[in-house]
């Protein structure tokens, strides 16, 4: 299989979905949660036995809010939403109260925005300084071709699973970023093993030119990658579909992740080692 010969194809796929994102970003930007926008959080307890979406289905039936957001940890229920008054949650906890038996209003806290402002500085620092380590120590232990290579490898999942978020309108929360910087380490991972199988046939000074030299490196680990990101998927699927509302976007994004991950693994990271050695 000619993979870095078709390189062209995998480019252009890539670049119709981050200019669509990028496009997506500046028109549209994100549907943030209060995590980064400020809001409101109602802390409640009630019967266990009672789900979040019954709790979110009550909450948006009143009309004080558009949409909340319900967290349940035991009979703790978590209500993150807009920044309400003391009217308004007086209104959501009689509504409580009228539809759930044993409600006991706990708390109210209030985020307010230059705290998600500042969460957003944090979230975009630590992705890119965990992306400079990675850029660093694969510099160090390979070449920096190589670490060059996977870095871009990474802003193109990164941008991709951003663009998707802003383009479908998917809710991001300071979840979102944990997911975020688990799909980096997951890609760079796999693209470690790829590269570290090029270095060992790299060794063995074949006659192989850096193309054909890359795809034989690629089939070598097609398998593992392939493997690997279907173990991964599984149980992730089985999480999205049966895993509760609470826990959906956070699942959604490592599944993007994974498969572009995976993706850029095999068709973006060893092609853009290539042009860097030709132009090297």
């Amino acid at each position: 299989m000619h993979l870095i010969e078709k390189r062209k194809y995998f480019y252009i796929f890539s670049s119709i979905l981050i200019i669509a994102g990028i496009i997506s970003m500046f028109a549209q930007g994100f549907n943030l949660s209060i995590d980064f926008k400020g809001g409101s959080l109602l802390r409640y307890k009630m019967d266990a036995s009672i789900s979040a979406a019954e709790v979110r289905a009550t909450v948006e039936d009143l009309g004080v809010v558009k949409e909340a957001n319900i967290q349940k940890s035991g009979d703790e229920f978590f209500i993150r939403t807009m920044e309400l008054d003391q009217q308004q949650t007086s209104k959501i906890t009689k509504g409580l109260e009228a539809k759930f038996k044993n409600v006991t209003y706990q708390s109210a806290e209030s985020v307010g925005a230059t705290i998600g402002s500042e969460l957003t500085r944090n979230a975009i620092l630590s992705v890119l300084v965990a992306m400079a380590l990675m850029l660093v120590y694969i510099s160090f232990r390979f070449e920096w071709t190589f670490g060059l290579a996977a870095v871009l490898a990474l802003f193109h999942d990164v941008l991709i699973v951003l663009g998707l978020f802003s383009i479908f309108q998917w809710q991001i929360d300071s979840a979102f970023i944990a997911a975020i910087l688990t799909v980096i380490g997951y890609s760079i991972n796999d693209t470690i093993v790829i590269f570290d199988r090029v270095r060992e046939n790299l060794r063995m000074k074949k006659k192989d030119d850096t193309a054909t030299l890359l795809n034989k490196s690629i089939m070598q680990t097609l398998n593992r990658s392939i493997n690997t990101v279907l173990t991964s998927l599984l149980p992730l699927v089985t999480l999205f579909l049966f895993g509760g509302s609470t826990i959906k976007i956070f699942i959604l994004a490592l599944l993007l992740g994974f498969i572009f991950g995976c993706y850029s693994s095999i068709c973006v990271a060893s092609p853009i080692y290539y042009e860097i050695k030709q132009r090297g």
